[in-house]
């Protein structure tokens, strides 16, 4: 399978005090704001990383349902959380923090699972950065 996604950045001014906007093809992003601060400091709109931590949540929890299931697993909910750190002009880790209801799986077969999705899933695999995981199985 092969596809495409779209995504578009408009920003007008400085860095520190220019503006910009973020658009995506499926219009879930429709002109959404970004800046210095909602980036560097706290002010409203998005950035780069949030975005980032949300493909990488969304990719991780998508491909460990698809493992669950061909191990015979139905997850009734997986949450996950990933907080993306930048420091010194680098993303320096990404760590997914992951709590699961699967009912019938073992806590070990449960993290061996994750651990697997944490390593194929696409997004792990474009980050060059430490991916570090966490998990409860409740």
């Amino acid at each position: 399978m092969k596809f495409n996604r779209k995504a578009s950045a408009n920003w007008k001014g400085p860095g520190k005090d220019g503006k910009g906007t973020l658009t995506t093809a499926s219009s879930v992003l429709n002109n959404t704001q970004y800046s210095f601060k909602s980036r560097f400091e706290e002010g409203i709109g998005t950035n780069p990383e949030e975005l980032i931590g949300a493909a990488h949540a969304g990719c991780f929890t998508m491909q460990l349902s698809f493992l669950l299931g061909e191990v015979g697993y139905t997850p009734e909910n997986l949450d996950t959380e990933a907080v993306i750190t930048f420091e010194d002009g680098n993303i320096t880790q990404s760590h997914l923090s992951l709590t699961g209801t699967v009912p019938g799986i073992g806590k070990e077969e449960f993290d061996q699972i994750a651990k697997k999705a944490k390593e194929i899933c696409p997004i792990s695999k474009l980050l060059k950065t430490e991916i570090t995981l966490s998990t409860e199985l409740s």
